[in-house]
């Protein structure tokens, strides 16, 4: 990351400087503005989402005393151990990653942001090189930059009023985009591991009795029967299919039926839930104050390459080659965005879908929707879920992270150039 942040100031400076140079006056005086505004939007962003990281995590402390995260973990404990090998099956951070992986299914991005911070607090008490970011980090980031979406509430909104024919009609584009970027996600992780100096394996959890004076390894647990699983595995799928044909209505419905549910799984198990969600909202304030300092980072550094002109520059290299393959100039800038800045990309894709050269229902409007809705802001995951445990060493993150991007953006353009050929 060092390099990254690095090359990203020293690309904008040399090109900004370049052009002001050459004749091109008001560069550098828009590259001092972008740093301000910037830097200014990382605190506003981070105070910004004190309140929702302070509600969800206290959900989550009531959730993780009554044994909800434990009983999740167990639902569906053998694809999460297949998944996340190093991660004892008991313990609460396999509850918060499935918590944080529903929520992202699902659409739910304020949700899913306090769960995979949560998950990541809690692989971080298992990590033996504080500061340094273990392979279950890696592979929970690299799964989320990969959109991991069925539900693209916001593109569909926006297309919606853009004047779309077909508002969600994205959805099997952006499932198929998003499944090949969460597969390149957990397949390659492990390979680019090999490249990076690994932590230490995670020592056995153990628990110690006072009485015999001995530590002996504790069981894991074992998983509920098939039948739960299948259950809650149809329940799961009949939602996704009601918020397809229901979109609007059943989405309404889906956080205060979540919150109430918590609530009452609380109170059915004895929890105090009014202490408990202070406790967990308790960190909320503290968790977003750990990570302004990675938002300045990654939002000034992307200002100063917008602001300078290198990225545009970038583009307009890439779209000869690109606009054959089935990228159109028009979505290139977006797709390159994507990664760097979620409301720059989201920006671009609302002036792009109102263009009327272009419009929501065209081959680009297509794309470029399909794109916003099955890929995820990286940097910006990055310096959020990494930033709330102090992990300055990300090892192969960004590398997993980008190629699930561009994995998605490839799947995008070819699921899209087959099943809309007469519009490329």
């Amino acid at each position: 990351m060092n390099r990254i942040f690095a090359a990203f100031i020293l690309i904008a400076f040399a090109t900004g400087a370049g052009r002001e140079l050459s004749g091109t006056t008001g560069v550098m005086t828009a590259m001092s503005q972008a740093v301000i505004d910037a830097s200014r939007a990382a605190v506003e962003l981070a105070l910004g989402l004190v309140g929702v990281m302070a509600f969800f995590l206290g959900l989550m402390k009531i959730a993780e005393q009554g044994g909800l995260l434990t009983a999740t973990a167990r639902l569906i404990a053998p694809l999460m151990r297949r998944l996340f090998p190093e991660v004892p099956p008991q313990h609460p951070a396999m509850g918060a990653m499935i918590m944080n992986f529903s929520a992202n299914l699902l659409g739910l991005g304020n949700a899913a942001t306090p769960f995979g911070i949560r998950a990541m607090q809690e692989l971080d008490r298992l990590n033996p090189h504080p500061g340094v970011a273990t392979d279950a980090m890696v592979r929970l980031l690299a799964i989320n930059t990969s959109g991991l979406a069925l539900l693209p509430t916001g593109v569909i909104a926006l297309r919606a009023a853009a004047g779309s024919i077909e508002p969600a009609a994205i959805l099997p584009t952006t499932l198929f985009a998003t499944t090949c970027a969460t597969l390149v996600a957990i397949f390659l992780t492990p390979l680019l591991a090999r490249f990076y100096p690994a932590p230490r394996p995670t020592p056995p959890v153990v628990t110690y009795s006072s009485e015999a004076h001995v530590c002996e390894e504790t069981p894991p647990l074992a998983p509920l029967p098939r039948w739960v699983g299948w259950t809650v595995a149809l329940a799961f799928v009949a939602l996704i299919a009601a918020s397809v044909r229901h979109g609007q209505i059943v989405s309404a419905w889906i956080v205060p039926t979540l919150v109430v549910g918590f609530i009452v799984y609380g109170l059915a198990r004895g929890v105090a839930v009014y202490e408990s969600f202070v406790d967990g909202a308790k960190e909320g304030f503290q968790v977003a104050l750990r990570i302004i300092p990675y938002l300045v980072a990654i939002l000034a550094a992307t200002a100063l390459l917008r602001a300078s002109g290198a990225l545009p520059f970038f583009v307009s290299l890439l779209a000869p080659i690109t606009g054959p393959l089935g990228l159109p100039a028009e979505v290139l800038p977006m797709a390159i965005l994507r990664p760097l800045s979620g409301s720059g990309a989201f920006a671009l894709l609302a002036d792009l879908l109102k263009d009327p050269n272009v419009g929501p229902d065209s081959y680009a409007g297509w794309l470029a929707s399909t794109i916003q809705g099955s890929t995820e802001t990286t940097f910006y995951v990055l310096a959020v879920y990494f930033g709330a445990v102090g992990i300055k060493k990300m090892r192969h993150a960004i590398a997993a992270g980008l190629a699930a991007d561009l994995a998605g953006v490839i799947a995008a353009v070819f699921i899209c150039s087959w099943l809309y050929p007469g519009a490329a």
